[in-house]
């Protein structure tokens, strides 16, 4: 009986759920992050090393995640909500999907491909729409990355 009580007390203090973890996910994050990019040679001086941006950035992200979270216990909001699984495995699928095909496919089929597979993540997906948008951002792609930071890039698929 007294753990009842004090998991009622502990969700009392916890005013926004949804903003506390969510928080938490977002420092868990950056930490990760910060792990990650802890070989990358920093700031000498005035001049920028490798792993200047990620550390800072991962930084602030750690900063604005603890105030999230921090946030959880003094604002009031939503309760925790149904979370669904769906949107998170096609994003990271259509992330792999381009890492897969890049080279193989080349830029404008593995471009277009992922940006339908992510665009399939909602259930609420007008497919007319995201085919229109997907042709509309594979463009901006190609110019971009090939013509614009001229990237030695592959267009279409070798035969």
């Amino acid at each position: 009986m007294a753990d009842a009580g004090q998991n009622t007390s502990a969700r009392k203090r916890i005013r926004n759920p949804q903003d506390f973890y969510g928080g938490l996910v977002l420092a868990a994050f950056a930490l990760f992050a910060i792990w990650a990019g802890s070989d990358l040679p920093g700031m000498r001086g005035f001049a920028f090393g490798p792993g200047t941006a990620p550390r800072l950035f991962s930084g602030l992200l750690l900063i604005t995640g603890l105030a999230i979270a921090v946030m959880g216990f003094i604002t009031d909001g939503p309760p925790l909500e149904k979370y669904g699984v769906r949107g998170p495995i096609l994003f990271i699928a259509s992330v792999i999907f381009f890492a897969a095909t890049i080279r193989p496919v080349g830029l404008v089929i593995s471009s277009f491909v992922t940006l339908v597979i992510a665009a399939a993540a909602t259930t609420e997906v007008k497919w007319i729409e995201s085919v229109i948008w997907a042709a509309i951002l594979t463009v901006f792609c190609v110019v971009l990355f090939v013509y614009g930071l001229k990237l030695p890039l592959q267009l279409w698929p070798r035969f």
